[in-house]
Order: C-alpha cells, then structure tokens, then sequence
C-alpha cells in the first residue's frame, strides 16, 4: 500500500527536517517547503495527503495562502502552526477551510496525532464523496459455481488480488467483468480506499477526458467551473475503466502517462497533478487484433495487463447454472420484495439447455422476466422466455451476404450453367451482353477470353 504523504510549510529548516523525519519513522511520507511559493508549486506536484501550515511564512501568511491551496484542491487537509499571538488569526484561517490548529513549540508527537486524525478524517470524507456520487452497491460474488473453469478462475484471481498490480479483465458481454472488478478491489490492499469505475464505451474522446482529467474553468465552450476527474477522486483508490478497448487513440497517451508518471492534467490547465491509483480495466474485445488494425497502443496494453484474466462464457460452465440461477432468483425477489419463488426441475433443464449468448446478464434478464409475467410461486419452462432471435443469430452457420456478394455468386452460377457463353448467359440474367462483360472484369471472375459468344 503506497505511503500517505505529509507536506510541511514551514521557513524554520531545522524544524522541518526533524518533524518529516519523524513523520517517515512513523510509515509516513514527508516533504517540506519554505514559502508560500514553493508550497503552491509542491501542493501540485507531490499532491499531498494531508499539509502542516506554519502561520507565518517569509512571502505571505496562511490567509492569503491557504484559499490559493483550497482552489488548487480542497480536499486536502491543512494543519495550521501558530504562535500564541496569532491564535485569533489562526481561528480565521479555520473558518477558511483548515481542519486544525497546533500552538508552537508543537511536540513532535502531538503533531503526528493530529496528522493521523486529520488522515481518518480525509478517507472518510472521500468514501461519503464517492458513496454519494456513485452509490453503494452491495458486494457480489463473481466465483458462485462448481466447475473447473470456475475454480481455477477463482484460484488465480485470489492469488493476484492482494498485490497492487494492473490487471486486464477479459470476456464476453455479460460475463461479470464489473463484478470481478469490484470483488478485486474489496479485497486488495487499497479496499479501505475509493473505487471508482467508468465505461470507455461510446464516449468521445473530448467526453473521456474530462470524465477522467477533469477541466478548468473555461478550457472550452460550457466549462463554467472547475471540474475534478475521477482520477481524483479515485485518489489512493481503484478506478475500474470498463471497455477500455474503446478509449480513443487520442486518449490513450495521456492514460499511460498516469500509469507510467501516475500525473496528470486538466483539460486546460499547464500545471501536472499527481494522483496514485490501482488501474483495473476490462474489455470485450480482441485487444491484440485491435493492436494489429492499429486501434490500440501496444505499450498501453502492456502496462495495464500484467496480470490478465479470461472470464469463461456461460455455455462453458453449464453446471454452474443451477447455484447462479437460484442465487439470482433470490436477489430479484428482494429487490422486487415479492416471496421466494422457485424453479421447477423443467425449468432447470430448460436453463441448462440453452447456450445463453448474453451470458450471466442474460440469465438474470430471462428470470426477471419470468417473474414479472409468472403465474404462480413455482416457475416453470413456460415462464422462460428466451431471445430466440440473439441465439438464432449466433448459431447462424450462413452468414448474411451483402447484395453485391449476392450478384457476384448469381452471375458466377449463370456463367457455369451456360458453359461460359455469354450471349446465353447474359440472356438469362436479362442484362446487355456488354454489361455483362463489365461485370465479369469488376467482379474478376475470371479472364474474358474463356468466355465464347457462341
């Protein structure tokens, strides 16, 4: 788990050095500055966890520094030092937005209680932000199931889940990749922290980069105030980014700068921040192949999968369905509040004998839907309603041919038949014995002069 670092503002070098040694003896991490300037260059870059203010500064005071520090970011706890003279004055800076203040000479260890309360306070106030923002969601397992495929599968992710590395969820739509990510999350090293998660598909490149940068004021037309990304807000966090497959070519630099620099910058803004997150990331897609069209950075995918995982498809672990469908029937029926419903043997038999193309979302679609429609406390095969058409499609052993597909085959059949006259073949397709000769030469079906007229 990375170390949560301490900034201190302070002219007195004496003091801060011996207060961030302290401090890192203390599993923290410290840096320090001695003006107003070199903190406002410091509070960007080191991004700090939490600040130790000295009143007093050599080029300005708490007053006038602090509000320049809450605008860069105001998430970020600030301790104020104070003589005994500038107490009243320290009072103010509180009511400004400093969470503390410590009278001087400060005991090294008064300081380090108050910076580790200060911390708590923090981690809290980010896990109310995101609770409130995002919403809680309640824990899912994404190992229900007895098969091989699935136990293996489980046996891999909790050996890689406690460590802190990148990892690249992969499957089909409907699989539970969101799931495995959140599960991964709970239960690694930074589970205490946020866990923020944003679907790459669809969006713009200009959407995704304000979703995940953030902008300044007036970096382009409706920016009418500052926006904080989810990489701050994910901050000592996870950010989860679904479809990553999807990111634009544009977009995908400036992604491997945060993993590779763990810095970044709003949209509009000259000056780098620096953030520190778990990167976990999933797709649909093939990503090598969409490395071979040249849609997707090879060192990007590199750095983000050093740990990849396959999530089997549903059809491949049919004895899994009975433990899934029974768990899911139980969640709808409380999320629906309506009395435990069960499923007969038919139905189980049915469940188990359809290949489910949607997966695990199209098995929990199928008994949602049995049970809004059902007739009684037992469902059976006739409350099943299955996507004919999704599995009717995906079994398809003909693939649909375009029209010009169609013509080239028709005249290549008409040509056979007729031994290779034209006259009569271009007879029987009712077409200029002159087009037909264009169209053999577009279609390239073969060289003309194998071609009689008579």
């Amino acid at each position: 788990m990375p170390k949560e670092r301490v900034l201190i503002i302070d002219d007195d070098a004496g003091w801060s050095e011996a207060i961030s040694t302290f401090l890192e003896l203390k599993g923290l991490e410290a840096s320090y500055a001695g003006n107003c300037r070199e903190a406002e260059d410091a509070w960007r870059k080191t991004r700090p966890d939490v600040a130790v203010l000295d009143y007093s500064l050599p080029d300005g005071t708490a007053l006038t520094l602090l509000p320049k520090l809450k605008m860069i970011d105001p998430s970020i706890p600030v301790i104020i030092l104070t003589g005994c003279g500038s107490i009243d004055l320290a009072v103010e800076a509180m009511k400004m937005g400093a969470m503390q203040f410590l009278t001087k000479p400060a005991e090294l260890g008064s300081v380090f209680i108050v910076v580790k309360e200060a911390l708590q306070i923090r981690r809290t106030r980010q896990r109310q932000l995101l609770d409130k923002e995002l919403g809680t969601r309640r824990e899912q397992d994404p190992f229900l199931g007895k098969s091989a495929a699935i136990r293996q599968l489980a046996e891999l992710v909790q050996k890689i889940s406690r460590f802190d590395s990148p990892i690249l969820i992969q499957g089909e739509t409907g699989t539970g990749k969101g799931v495995m990510a959140r599960w991964i999350h709970q239960h690694g090293p930074r589970a205490s922290e946020a866990f923020v998660d944003l679907n790459c598909g669809g969006l713009s490149s200009e959407l995704l980069e304000t979703e995940l940068f953030g902008h300044e004021k007036g970096a382009f037309t409706g920016a009418v105030q500052t926006k904080s990304g989810l990489l701050e807000v994910a901050h000592k966090g996870t950010v989860f980014l679904d479809e990553i497959g999807d990111v634009d070519l544009q977009v995908q630099p400036k992604l491997l700068k945060v993993l590779e620099e763990k810095q970044f910058r709003h949209l509009g803004d000259t000056k780098d921040r620096r953030v520190d997150i778990r990167l976990l990331a999933a797709t649909h897609r093939d990503i090598g192949e969409q490395i071979r069209l040249g849609k997707f950075r090879s060192d990007l995918y590199f750095r983000i999968s050093a740990v990849p995982i396959i999530l089997p498809a549903l059809r491949e672990r049919m004895e899994d369905i009975p433990i899934l469908a029974e768990h899911l029937l139980r969640q709808l029926c409380s999320d629906l509040a309506i009395a435990n419903v069960a499923l007969t043997s038919g139905a189980m038999l049915a469940l188990q004998s359809y290949s489910w193309p949607g997966n695990i979302r199209e098995l929990r679609n199928v008994l949602e839907r049995a049970l809004l429609l059902r007739e009684s406390d037992r469902l059976s095969e006739k409350d099943l309603h299955f996507d004919i058409h999704v599995e009717s499609a995906r079994h398809s052993t003909t693939p649909m041919k375009t029209l010009v597909e169609c013509e080239r085959d028709y005249i290549a059949e008409v040509l056979s038949v007729s031994g290779g006259n034209v006259n009569s073949a271009a007879s029987t397709l009712g077409i200029p014995r002159s087009s037909l000769y264009h169209k053999i030469k577009e279609y390239g079906l073969t060289k003309a002069s194998t071609f009689t007229t008579h």
